[in-house]
């Protein structure tokens, strides 16, 4: 909104704690001012503040603008009213949309459609001083978002197109996640593309969808399959496309990009003419050291699915896997807790090990009733290699052990500090 020409200021409690950090840098480098989160920074010049769901009514800033009678809006229910405002692509599902919405905002910038984008990942090619690669403010009328379902608000987005990749637990029972879908796809008002091969999408009423899909026939099915350690190769009706990108999953995505731009007539030629480009979203298997021995990679997997994908690209890549992993917030962490046992008992294998981090937290009122330990325990019990450490200082006593190390986690930025703290260790 800044960069459409509107006044912004902000707040936030990790920015009060580390003035230093190079997001707020990026705010105030595009004329947003940053204000401690004690609710001095709003008075009555401000027209509206937008507050995140997650943050508390108690919090200063949010009684502040109480007191005011200043309009108060949901960070989403302020995305909705956006979404109508544009010809909205929303991409949503419960895995993959960050890269997919962002894949699909880049294909359509390099194919000259100057397209909007807001995403909850940072598109690597999109980073600039000002901007930490979430989002393009473009000159079209078209909008690309991705479409959260966390807090319910999917219901409210009337967009032009949508995407829906795929459906499992996450933030809310597999059920009532699906029925949010279902809303979602009513609410379009063209098309909705949907993944053929996904079981649980099946159980979900879609109307008049379009079809993307692996290993089931579909309006746009890959053929032809050449899966490399770092990339892919494949086929759609004759054409060739190469993806700079590992793993089934990736696959996945970039059929849902292809599908969107198809149907909207753009040809697969030029589509596979650009497809190659697309590097990736900052800590989506980022490759922090490969020189031949070790390998290190980032990643944001945090659910059981996102999960499985991750251990099931790199089974394909070492024989000898470290795998880092900080579960994201205590209540995921509950909800999540037997899918997460299962996803490491069925992914890792005997010359696997799993080191698991302590629990993040970014503050707040959740219950912390569920620990690390309550994780790798099972694990460990079920005959493979996991523990549960209280120190992440801890995964440097085993650096000379493995030469592959996968670090991954949500919501943390400090985790890819990690990984290439192992890097250089390794070098």
């Amino acid at each position: 909104m800044a960069d459409k020409g509107h006044a912004v200021i902000g707040a936030d409690r990790l920015f009060d704690t580390f003035s230093g950090h190079p997001v707020k840098k990026r705010l105030e480098a595009n004329t947003i001012r940053i204000v401690p989160q004690d609710g001095r920074g709003l008075d009555n010049s401000v027209d509206c503040a937008v507050f995140s769901t997650a943050v508390e009514q108690s919090n200063p800033d949010y009684l502040k603008a109480q007191e005011l009678g200043i309009l108060i809006k949901t960070r989403p229910g302020y995305l909705a009213e956006i979404v109508s405002a544009y010809k909205t692509i929303a991409i949503a599902g419960t895995s993959g949309k960050s890269t997919t919405s962002g894949m699909l905002a880049f294909l359509m910038y390099r194919l000259g459609m100057l397209p909007n984008f807001i995403g909850g990942g940072r598109v690597k090619q999109f980073r600039t001083d000002k901007n930490p690669g979430n989002y393009l403010a473009g000159n079209s009328d078209q909008l690309v978002i991705e479409a959260c379902e966390s807090d319910g608000s999917i219901v409210n987005y009337r967009p032009k197109h949508s995407v829906i990749l795929n459906l499992d637990l996450d933030h809310h029972s597999i059920a009532e996640t699906g029925m949010m879908f279902e809303i979602l796809s009513d609410n379009t008002s063209g098309n909705v593309a949907l993944n053929a091969d996904d079981w649980n999408l099946k159980l979900c009423k879609i109307r008049d969808a379009v079809t993307f899909s692996i290993d089931k026939a579909s309006d746009y099915q890959a053929v032809d399959i050449r899966y490399q350690p770092f990339d892919t190769n494949f086929s759609v009706y004759g054409q060739q496309f190469d993806l700079s990108m590992p793993g089934k999953h990736n696959l996945y995505n970039a059929l849902a990009c292809i599908a969107v731009l198809a149907e909207t007539g753009i040809a697969l030629k030029d589509i596979a003419a650009v497809l190659p480009e697309f590097s990736g979203i900052e800590r989506r298997f980022d490759i922090h050291l490969n020189d031949g021995r070790h390998l290190v990679i980032d990643d944001y997997a945090h659910n059981p699915h996102k999960i499985q994908s991750l251990m099931q690209t790199m089974q394909g890549i070492d024989e000898e896997i470290c795998y880092i992993f900080q579960p994201h917030g205590f209540g995921p962490t509950r909800l999540m807790k037997d899918g997460y046992i299962s996803a490491f008992i069925d992914g890792l294998r005997d010359t696997d090990r799993l080191i698991v981090l302590p629990i993040y937290y970014a503050g707040g009122t959740a219950a912390q009733d569920i620990s690390s330990e309550d994780l790798a325990a099972p694990v460990k019990a079920s005959g493979k290699d996991a523990l549960a450490v209280i120190d992440r200082n801890t995964v440097f006593d085993v650096l000379g052990e493995y030469d592959a190390y996968v670090v991954f986690g949500a919501r943390d930025d400090t985790l890819a500090e990690l990984a290439e703290e192992i890097s250089e260790k390794l070098r």
